[in-house]
């Protein structure tokens, strides 16, 4: 694990959605730190700017503020090398390394062509993928427990089976650091187990994690927990961490408990 550095690091980022008079502000000077090596995790309730705060990361959306990527402004990476550094698993079937995601045509392609987007910054639009890179799809795929449905199109599988085709185009990249926008939909309980292990696995081989998740139980897994509301950083720390815990009673209006659990935190609804 790399120990005493920082993968991303994002200080006073302020972000709009919408454009001139219709414009609305989301992020209001929020600040994060991003260890290399570790899974950072972004909660809080809807329309806290968990999404807009996970897209000026990875430079999809437009922002004021100062972000660095591994030491170096995010502006200043040539967009191969950061779309090669930093990958990109978006909600609702958007999945890439940062910079795009699939469109309305990519129902009639192979789970195993939708993985192989990923490998799309290492050689380019034009050049054919070679050995290593159907060796990356084919790991991802595996990872994932895809790899029986390489063959199927996109269209023909469940949500379930196409958000882990999105997760391995996500893994395919093989990138350093990895940002993950709501990972859970369609999952059923075993393959969000799956997921939190991959994490582990990920964070273990000295990679970074950044996820918005909705689940705070699985949340609380992490490494490292930051807390929105209304488009502000409350806390962040460990998940164990007073701090953090005081920051989740708050923000969910004291309607949940959290509690220690066979060495995990546990987050449960408060019953009336």
């Amino acid at each position: 694990m790399v120990m005493n550095t920082l993968a991303l690091q994002a200080r006073n980022l302020h972000a709009h959605l919408g454009h001139g008079r219709h414009a609305q502000p989301v992020l209001h000077g929020v600040s994060v730190d991003v260890p290399a090596g570790q899974w950072l995790s972004i909660v809080g309730p809807n329309g806290a700017g968990k999404s807009t705060l996970l897209r000026c990361l990875g430079g999809l959306l437009p922002c004021s503020g100062t972000i660095e990527l591994l030491g170096r402004p995010l502006a200043q990476w040539p967009a191969r090398d950061r779309a090669c550094t930093l990958a990109w698993l978006g909600q609702g079937g958007a999945a890439a390394s940062a910079g795009g995601g699939l469109d309305a045509g990519a129902d009639d392609l192979t789970a195993y062509d939708i993985a192989l987007l990923g490998r799309l910054p290492h050689h380019g639009w034009w050049s054919p993928p070679g050995p290593a890179d159907h060796a990356a799809v084919e790991r991802a795929l595996k990872r994932t427990q895809a790899w029986d449905w390489a063959c199927k199109p996109l269209g023909q599988l469940s949500g379930g089976e196409r958000q882990r085709v999105l997760l391995a185009r996500a893994l395919a990249v093989e990138a350093q650091v990895l940002l993950m926008d709501e990972p859970l939909t369609n999952l059923d309980p075993p393959h969000q187990a799956d997921w939190l292990r991959l994490v582990r696995e990920l964070v273990a081989q000295g990679h970074t994690v950044v996820s918005v998740l909705h689940e705070l139980t699985q949340a609380l897994a992490a490494d490292q927990v930051l807390v929105l509301q209304a488009g502000r950083a409350v806390a962040q720390g460990a998940p164990g961490s007073p701090v953090v815990h005081d920051a989740l009673h708050q923000v969910f209006e004291h309607q949940i408990g959290i509690h220690r659990f066979q060495d995990q935190w546990v987050a449960l609804p408060k019953l009336k």
